[in-house]
């Protein structure tokens, strides 16, 4: 749909004091699910964190991607096993882990920012052992629980001028790699950095009263209404840990938290510098 340049002038002035509250602020971007597979999706993405940088935003792009490595394990011949949803990591998988996360995908992406016209630099978690870790469950393998985040490194890239991109494999003292839960590590990372706002992309609208009726969204959440709404049931199963990790966020002290539909198009600048937003804020008020 074309518009005109006054609608153009318009959009840029109802944006303003959304642009002027974030500017020179932390915002966390946790990247995943179907907006990272979809091209359209991915290209939409990358030129809003672009954009946000370039408006003076410090964005962190911190990113998993369980898919591209179930698509690499399955060319190699070896079957991914879960267990609670997480994937079992043995050695040969963690390798695989590190090889995807912190070479393919991340520099995939850092890749997409550079020529949408941005600035970024790849991190992973064992860069500078910016994300420590331990064994979470034996039954697991290497999947990481996370010991200290230690955030130096993204502060170094930001004061540089560029867009962290940082994949979620984690480390430890002994010289193992782990596979880390992103939304974790996501939300670890912004409270370390005192974050504005941590935005967690899903493959949902946001946390629905009903979870078959788009209109039910709840657009804000206050933390301490989010143990009634998981008694309730209104929060259930793959959504409990996400929330989990936005309530942890929040205490860690993030100021906003959101989970938005990462399947529209252009979803975070709709979140950031709108007034009605697109998903579900969580705050501590």
């Amino acid at each position: 749909m074309d518009i005109t340049n006054l609608q153009r002038a318009k959009v840029l002035v109802q944006a303003l004091p959304y642009i002027q509250e974030y500017t020179g602020k932390v915002v966390v971007v946790k990247y995943g699910g179907n907006a990272m597979i979809n091209e359209k999706l991915k290209d939409s993405v990358m030129r809003d964190i672009v954009l946000l940088s370039l408006i003076g935003v410090k964005v962190v792009l911190v990113h998993g991607g369980g898919p591209e490595i179930t698509d690499m394990l399955s060319k190699i011949g070896k079957e991914s096993t879960f267990v609670d949803g997480l994937r079992v990591t043995d050695k040969e998988t963690v390798d695989i882990v590190q090889m995807v996360l912190t070479g393919k995908v991340n520099k995939n992406l850092v890749n997409l920012i550079q020529n949408k016209g941005g600035n970024a630099i790849g991190l992973s978690g064992i860069d500078g052992h910016m994300i420590e870790a331990k064994i979470k469950d034996e039954r697991l393998g290497f999947v990481g629980e996370i010991t200290n985040v230690n955030v130096q490194p993204i502060l170094d890239v930001i004061d540089k001028g560029y867009i962290p991109v940082v994949s979620t494999v984690g480390c430890d003292s002994s010289g193992n790699v782990y596979n880390i839960n992103a939304d974790t590590a996501a939300a670890k990372i912004a409270g370390e950095l005192g974050a504005e706002s941590l935005i967690s992309m899903t493959d949902i609208c946001g946390i629905l009263e009903n979870k078959d009726d788009p209109d039910t969204l709840i657009r804000v959440i206050n933390v301490s209404d989010a143990p009634k709404l998981i008694e309730d049931g209104i929060i259930s199963g793959g959504m409990l840990p996400k929330v989990e990790c936005c309530i942890n966020a929040i205490k860690w002290g993030v100021g906003r938290v959101f989970i938005i539909d990462g399947r529209i198009p252009h979803s975070i600048l709709i979140e950031m510098l709108t007034n009605e937003g697109i998903g579900t804020m969580f705050i501590d008020e």
